[in-house]
């Protein structure tokens, strides 16, 4: 019998799904992965051409979950402060305030990530790895749920910072929204020829709401075999021939978050192997630094992780559900 608490989750997430399906069209797939990575507790990264929705696919989901939005424009000048806060000079009191930068907000938008420097970058590895912000020694906790969620474009680097590894594994999943069919964008200049959707789109959640669902995915069942299966995908991409860096423990626990959202996505109170399947690509690919030999060849880390997936047996039977 499923666990009661989370049975709630896939009703509040159809809620979240259809609501954000009125501003974009035909992305459900890349939009279920990505509240499955909000239910995981993780932040995400989008990466797509440009005008594909990631900036839309962010704003419909802070507001659909009723949660507080900030979105900021990544650029070389912008400095750690600028996202981060400062502490003022009052003379008035004698002392230093505190004024919170645009990251104390339920989901930030961290617009072209790769377009600020790297000291720039670096302040928001705090508050995405611990929850809280650090000024002149003073730590600042941030509310709950918090979300990063970081846009780069794959084809103009000019002008950009690549993101160092220990950044891009900060976050759980790196997504690409992709281009839709002709019938898609058919309907998508049909919906937005009056005004934009986006600006009557309302809540149909509160951030309790989302809280509530992570705590709940966090109960679905794992069994030993599937948490073999998943680090042994992890281990995998260490041994590939064509990788210097692989996934470690962290896209392994990575892993086992988005499986148990995406079971609770369908649900079920346990997690089967196709929900580590489906959540391989986005959790492994990003954490992967090729060789230079492979990167030459032109071998994309989607390529490696596809091939880690056939390579690796999978889990018979598990919880007796046969596959």
């Amino acid at each position: 019998m499923t666990n009661e608490a989370v049975s709630s989750v896939q009703p509040f997430a159809r809620r979240v799904l259809d609501n954000v399906a009125r501003v974009l069209v035909g992305k459900e797939d890349v939009t279920r992965l990505a509240l499955a990575g909000l239910l995981a507790g993780g932040h995400l990264l989008l990466e797509d051409a440009p005008g594909t929705g990631k900036t839309m696919l962010a704003r419909a989901l802070a507001v659909s979950l009723g949660l507080g939005f900030r979105r900021v424009q990544f650029t070389p000048d912008l400095l750690p402060s600028d996202v981060t806060g400062v502490s003022v000079y009052r003379p008035a009191t004698g002392e230093f305030e505190f004024v919170p930068g645009p990251i104390f907000t339920g989901l930030l938008l961290a617009d072209e990530i790769n377009r600020a420097t790297p000291k720039t970058q670096s302040a928001l590895l705090e508050a995405m790895g611990e929850g809280q912000v650090t000024e002149s020694g003073v730590t600042h906790v941030l509310q709950r749920p918090f979300v990063v969620v970081a846009t780069q474009n794959p084809v103009e680097h000019e002008g950009t910072y690549r993101l160092p590894e220990a950044q891009l594994d900060r976050f759980l999943l790196k997504l690409s929204v992709g281009y839709p069919t002709l019938e898609e964008e058919v309907r998508l200049l049909a919906r937005l020829q009056g005004d934009h959707p986006i600006e009557t789109l309302g809540p149909v959640a509160v951030p309790a709401d989302l809280l509530s669902a992570q705590g709940a995915v966090r109960r679905v069942r794992v069994a030993d075999d599937l948490r073999r299966y998943a680090a042994a995908l992890s281990a995998r991409t260490r041994a590939h021939g064509q990788v210097a860096l692989g996934g470690g423990p962290r896209a392994s626990l990575a892993l086992q978050g988005v499986a148990q959202a995406l079971a609770a996505l369908h649900g079920r109170d346990f997690v089967i192997p196709d929900d580590v399947k489906a959540a391989a690509p986005g959790v492994l690919a990003h954490r992967l630094s090729l060789r230079v030999e492979a990167r030459l060849a032109g071998v994309r880390p989607e390529e490696v992780v596809a091939d880690v997936l056939r390579q690796e047996p999978v889990p018979a039977e598990v919880l007796g559900h046969a596959l």
